[in-house]
């Protein structure tokens, strides 16, 4: 079945309540909207670029399809990221071997490291070696990397050549054999929301109201990073450059761009943002994005779909709603695509890798359905 429409309830057909929908009470009942447990989870420490310890949960099924390695957004941790858990538990009950982890900055690999973000510069890599590390506990290939908001533009890093830049062998293939992998090994990205322009982005956050407010609490919850990594790190971090911290844009200049190396914001951001990778990508990649986005540019989805329409290795699901990392589908979407559930998107990304979505349908770009 091809399934081209998505469809929210008739009161989240606006970005804005569709995003404060998903982010203040979708996660108080997610669990009773799955009928699948909680995959067995093992801890399993890795080993990213510039061997920076990173914490992980390992769950793999008998006779595994394949492996899902996904990470979450820009603030949180593995333990409070349910719509994280909620792929772990819908993949692995597919048959899939699933990594989730904390990445730099975040949560217990924080605790283990006090290397900040570089918002995919290095967490291409980290992917990379994890998928590594994973396959030698016996998760098998392909290895298909996830992500939603910043998260997605980190996966889309993974699946990029560019993440060789900052790798110290060469050529590509000779680095992934190096780490014990195959090119085939590598299935591709499946992200939802992606992160694509830093900087025009957060420049139209902040002119919105709504903007206003979420770049505040983004913030609020970066200094609460900050300040965790401070107490497990004090000698790494500055707590004075902390307390100057004031929004997203002064985290990045006061704390993240002296140690990468960049000189301003502006240039860290040009260098880290995703949309530039989209016509180098080699790997099978499928993006969902919302045209009612609220935390994103408007003026960026052009940009998009041509970057998309340029290369054949894309699936752009371009929709008309869905917020920010929101797609809850209305009962009538949820009957139109025999889903189990709600949740849309996840939905749409499992039926991708296996097949049933864009590639066996002979189509490169969803059409949505105008409302």
């Amino acid at each position: 079945m091809c399934y081209w429409s998505y469809n929210p309830p008739k009161f989240l057909r606006n970005g804005v309540a569709m995003t404060l929908y998903t982010a203040l009470l979708a996660g108080r009942n997610w669990e009773k909207t799955t009928k699948y447990p909680e995959p067995p989870y093992q801890e399993h420490v890795f080993i990213g670029g510039q061997s920076v310890p990173i914490f992980g949960w390992v769950a793999i099924p008998e006779n595994p399809r394949g492996t899902i390695v996904g990470t979450y957004g820009i603030t949180g941790e593995l333990e409070n990221q349910w719509f994280l858990k909620l792929l772990g538990r819908k993949a692995y009950a597919q048959g899939y071997a699933v990594v989730l982890f904390d990445w730099r900055g975040h949560g217990r690999t924080a605790q283990l490291s006090p290397t900040l973000t570089s918002d995919g510069l290095y967490e291409g890599e980290d992917f990379i070696r994890i998928a590594a590390a994973a396959k030698a506990m016996r998760c098998p290939g392909k290895f298909w990397f996830t992500g939603y908001s910043l998260g997605g533009q980190l996966a889309l890093w993974a699946v990029s050549l560019r993440w060789g830049e900052n790798f110290s062998l060469s050529p590509h293939h000779s680095k992934l054999k190096s780490l014990g992998l195959e090119d085939e090994d590598i299935g591709g990205a499946a992200v939802i929301c992606p992160s694509l322009d830093s900087r025009r982005s957060l420049t139209y956050l902040v002119k919105q109201p709504f903007g206003r407010y979420i770049e505040k609490a983004i913030t609020r919850n970066l200094k609460k990073l900050a300040w965790q990594i401070y107490e497990a790190h004090p000698n790494s971090i500055d707590p004075e450059a902390i307390a100057r911290v004031n929004s997203i844009w002064s985290f990045d200049e006061e704390l993240v761009i002296k140690h990468l190396g960049f000189s301003s914001v502006e240039a860290y951001y040009d260098a880290s943002s995703a949309l530039q990778l989209l016509p180098n990508l080699q790997k099978p990649t499928l993006i969902i994005y919302a045209e009612d986005d609220p935390l994103f540019d408007p003026a960026i989805v052009p940009d998009l779909q041509l970057a998309c329409a340029a290369n054949p290795v894309i699936d752009l699901l371009l929709t008309r709603y869905g917020g920010h990392v929101g797609y809850i589908s209305s009962k009538e979407c949820q009957r139109q695509a025999q889903d189990p559930d709600p949740w849309w998107a996840w939905n749409r990304i499992l039926e991708w890798l296996s097949g049933s979505v864009g590639r066996r349908c002979g189509v490169k770009e969803y059409k949505y359905k105008k409302y």
